[in-house]
């Protein structure tokens, strides 16, 4: 099997970089090893480092189960909800695009 290393823009690798430690912050804050977070959401340690170093290489659904283990899992459902500039588009689209006139006869 050939697995490629994602190839990511420098601000993404910024944002998985940040988001990696906020998940370190969390696990310290409530106390928790590196060992019990691994065994609960059944990875491996070298695994949970990777993903407090914000590899992305480590899969989406890893990253979630550990924000499940963490009790954070709902933070993933803030992703993209916003999206002011998808909804500025769709409103220029709708705008341009009116329904013809009817002919009056």
């Amino acid at each position: 099997m050939n697995l490629r290393k994602p190839i990511l823009a420098p601000a993404a690798l910024r944002i998985l970089n940040e988001m990696g430690n906020h998940i370190k912050l969390a696990r310290l804050r409530r106390k928790l090893s590196a060992t019990q977070i691994s065994e609960r959401a059944n990875i491996s340690r070298a695994t949970l480092w990777q993903i407090e170093k914000g590899a992305p290489s480590v899969a989406m659904g890893i990253y979630c189960q550990v924000l499940f283990v963490l009790n954070l899992e709902k933070d993933l459902l803030k992703i993209a909800s916003e999206d002011v500039q998808g909804k500025k588009l769709m409103e220029e689209s709708l705008l341009k695009k009116r329904a013809p006139r009817r002919k009056l006869n």
